[in-house]
C-alpha cells in the first residue's frame, strides 16, 4: 500500500543573510504557486534559525533558499544542519550541488550526444 500524497507541496522560500535582492526568490515563488505549490516567502534577512523554525512550525515539504552576497557557503550549510537537528533536514538535495548528484557524478549531456 502506497503512501498517500499531500494534496500541494508546501516549500518555504526564504533569503538568508543580509542580501536585500529578492527579486529572484520572488520570480520562484511565484512560478511554485502557479505551478500548484504552496509557497510560504519568509522575507529578507533570516538568519538560518529563523527558517529552520519557520520549516518545522509550517511543516514543509521543501526549503528554497536564495543568496546573492556570497554568504551561501555559510548560511545554507547551517540551514541544513538546523533542519536535521530536529530530524526534518532530508537529503540536503540542491544545498550546494546540483539536483542531479554531487558535481564529481554529473555528465555533461553535450558530451552524450554523437
Amino acid at each position: 500500500m502506497m503512501a498517500a500524497m499531500p494534496e500541494k507541496y508546501r516549500i518555504i522560500v526564504a533569503k538568508p543573510g543580509l542580501d536585500g535582492h529578492d527579486r529572484g526568490a520572488k520570480v520562484v515563488a511565484r512560478a511554485l504557486r502557479d505551478a500548484g505549490f504552496e509557497v510560504i516567502y519568509t522575507g529578507l534577512h533570516q538568519t538560518p534559525e529563523q527558517i529552520a523554525e519557520t520549516a518545522i512550525q509550517e511543516d514543509a515539504d521543501g526549503v528554497g533558499l536564495s543568496c546573492h552576497s556570497g554568504a551561501h557557503m555559510t548560511l545554507f550549510p547551517k540551514v541544513v544542519k538546523l533542519l536535521r537537528d530536529r530530524g526534518a533536514g532530508g537529503d540536503g538535495r540542491g544545498v550546494g550541488q546540483d539536483a542531479r548528484g554531487p558535481r564529481d557524478e554529473r555528465r555533461d549531456p553535450r558530451r552524450d550526444q554523437p
